[in-house]
C-alpha cells in the first residue's frame, strides 16, 4: 500500500483551499496549485480566513499552530506542484473538458506511482480515467463543503481502480479527519449529491418560476424538516458557480435554470458567501 506523505491540491477555490488546509492541519505536506498569481492571491486570503474559522469552530484548534500554513506551498507551476506528490487531488471547475485537459497534462508530469483523485461533484471517474495514463491509480475522492464540520469523504473507484489504491485513499481520508464512505459502484453524484442536487434544482425551479421567493423556500424547508439550512443557504455555502456549471451542461430545462442563476445573481457578483452576497447578504452592517 502506498504511503501518502505529500499531497498536491489542484484548484484553490472554496473547496480546494479547504482540502489543502485540512490536509496541512492534520500534518501532511501540501502543494496547492492554481493557474495564475491572481488566483493564488485569492487562495492566500481563503487560507488566512480558514485559520480564524478553525480557531473559532474546531475543537482543539484554539492554538492553531503556525506550521499549518508553513506546510502549504502555493504555486502556479503545475510540473513543480506534482513532481514528488504521493497523491494529487484535483478540484478544478466542474467542466468535463477542463478536467480532461488537466489529466492529459498530469499523465505526463506526475510520477507513475502517484495516485490521482478527482473531487468532481457530479462526473463519473470513468469519464476521466482514460486521460490519466494510470487508470488503476485513479479514483474519486469527494468532500462536502465546510469540511471541518461536514467531514465526509466519499471514495469511488472505476472497474479499473486497484483495490489497494481504494484502501490507501480510505485510510488517507481517515488520517485527515474525515469519515470515509466507500461507494461500491460508480454513481454520478455519489451519495451526497444524488440527494442534494435534486433538492437544489427543485428549489431553483420554485424561485425561477415565481412560485415562492428563495427565503420563503428556505423557511418552509427548515421549519418542516428541522434541517439547519434551506436549499438557497446551501447554494450560497457551495458558491453559485459550481451549480451553474452543472446546470449549464444539462438538458434544456437545466440550462434555463442556469441562465436564471447567471442573469439574476452571478452577473451581479452575487456568488454566495465567498463574495459576501448570494441569495443572502453576508456583508457586515454599516
Amino acid at each position: 500500500m502506498t504511503e501518502i506523505r505529500k499531497v498536491a491540491v489542484l484548484g484553490t477555490g472554496v473547496l480546494g483551499s479547504q482540502i489543502a488546509f485540512q490536509s496541512a492541519y492534520t500534518g501532511f505536506e501540501v502543494v496547492a496549485y492554481d493557474i495564475n498569481d491572481e488566483s493564488l492571491q485569492k487562495a492566500r486570503l481563503r487560507l488566512a480566513a480558514l485559520v480564524e474559522t478553525y480557531r473559532k469552530e474546531v475543537t482543539g484548534a484554539a492554538d492553531l499552530q503556525a506550521d499549518t500554513m508553513g506546510r502549504i506551498i502555493l504555486t502556479s507551476d503545475l510540473a513543480a506542484a506534482v513532481a514528488d506528490a504521493d497523491l494529487v487531488i484535483e478540484a478544478v471547475p466542474e467542466v468535463l473538458a477542463i478536467k480532461q485537459a488537466l489529466y492529459e497534462k498530469l499523465a505526463r508530469l506526475a510520477p507513475s506511482d502517484t495516485i490521482l483523485a478527482t473531487n468532481s461533484s457530479t462526473l463519473l471517474p470513468s469519464d476521466l480515467k482514460d486521460f490519466t495514463g494510470r487508470p488503476d491509480r485513479f479514483l474519486a475522492l469527494h468532500f462536502a463543503n465546510n469540511i471541518w464540520k461536514f467531514n465526509t469523504a466519499e471514495v469511488m473507484g472505476t472497474p479499473e481502480t486497484d483495490p489497494a489504491v481504494i484502501d490507501t485513499i480510505l485510510k488517507f481520508a481517515s488520517d485527515i479527519g474525515m469519515v470515509p464512505i466507500p461507494i461500491r459502484r460508480e454513481k454520478a453524484g455519489y451519495v451526497l449529491n444524488s440527494l442534494l442536487v435534486p433538492l437544489l434544482n427543485a428549489a431553483a425551479e420554485l424561485a425561477e418560476g415565481g412560485y415562492a421567493n428563495p427565503h420563503d423556500v428556505d423557511k418552509v424547508w427548515r421549519i418542516a424538516t428541522g434541517a439547519p439550512m434551506g436549499p438557497f443557504q446551501i447554494y450560497d455555502m457551495i458558491g453559485l458557480n459550481t451549480p451553474y456549471n452543472i446546470l449549464s451542461h444539462g438538458d434544456k430545462h437545466a440550462r434555463s435554470l442556469a441562465a436564471w442563476l447567471k442573469e439574476n445573481y452571478i452577473d451581479k457578483g452575487k456568488l454566495g458567501i465567498a463574495s459576501g452576497e448570494g441569495f443572502y447578504s453576508y456583508k457586515p452592517a454599516d
